[in-house]
């Protein structure tokens, strides 16, 4: 299990190099990946107006429950279970990796905007995946800067959709986002809107490879993000709130 998890700290897959581009005034992230070419059309002023209210949505309601999902390749799935306080760009869940269906490795994973620590769970542990990590001795976190695989994208990406503030929606429209569909999840509709663009996007006319599932309060319920070289999105989705989590700093800097 030691080596399936430093194979998991350490691993990186050939792909686009995922660069994060922040619109002017702090704006929705713009991820440069390869972006495949849809149906779509430019945004309402209504819906641009939603997307710009997202961000700020998601940092009012936090701490909220988030779940991730991505492919890493060789038939490898890793998923996340955690919470995300962002007004502390703090976050923890547990992680479990899957091959063909059968666990290969799972323990505990916290991250911030810096890069994240993972730990085996502490034997006989129980209850929230933040406070197990509070019991974690800080020599049994492995930490790394996020690298180029799809789970520290994901990981990433999550830590940044909550901001203090609403986006400008005319520099959001400026930066191409468009709506590509209506999709009805857990008995709510959302607007499936393709993301902005980076600024120096060489296809100004492909659609982003970041989808965000908006419904009409501007409550962003889901994230998809598709990445070069692999079929299946990594998946980000946005539950309730966790009145109750008490996300830790970074734990493998602070005494255990």
């Amino acid at each position: 299990m030691a080596s399936d998890k430093k194979r998991l700290s350490r691993r990186t897959l050939i792909v686009s190099a995922v660069a994060a581009a922040v619109l002017a005034g702090g704006g929705v992230t713009a991820w440069q990946l390869v972006g495949g070419q849809e149906e779509s059309r430019p945004l309402s002023t209504e819906e641009a107006s939603r997307l710009a209210l997202s961000r700020l949505n998601v940092y009012q309601a936090s701490p909220l429950k988030v779940a991730l999902k991505a492919q890493e390749g060789d038939g490898m799935v890793v998923e996340v279970q955690g919470v995300v306080d962002y007004r502390t760009k703090h976050a923890a869940g547990s992680y479990t990796v899957t091959k063909k269906g059968s666990t290969v490795d799972h323990g505990l994973v916290v991250w911030d905007t810096g890069g994240l620590g993972l730990a085996k769970q502490p034997d006989g542990a129980s209850g929230p995946a933040w406070e197990q990590a509070e019991h974690v001795p800080r020599a049994g976190w492995t930490s790394r800067s996020y690298g180029t695989d799809p789970l520290d994208a994901g990981l990433q990406l999550l830590i940044q959709l909550g901001a203090d503030r609403p986006d400008n929606p005319l520099l959001l429209v400026q930066a191409g986002p468009r709506w590509l569909g209506r999709d009805r999840i857990d008995g709510r509709d959302y607007d499936r809107i393709a993301g902005p663009r980076a600024r120096d996007a060489a296809d100004k006319d492909a659609t982003s490879p970041v989808t965000y599932w908006i419904d009409g309060d501007g409550g962003l319920r889901r994230v998809t993000m598709r990445m070069a070289g692999l079929g299946t999105p990594t998946t980000l989705d946005l539950g309730g709130r966790d009145a109750e989590a008490k996300l830790p700093e970074a734990p493998w800097a602070t005494a255990g």
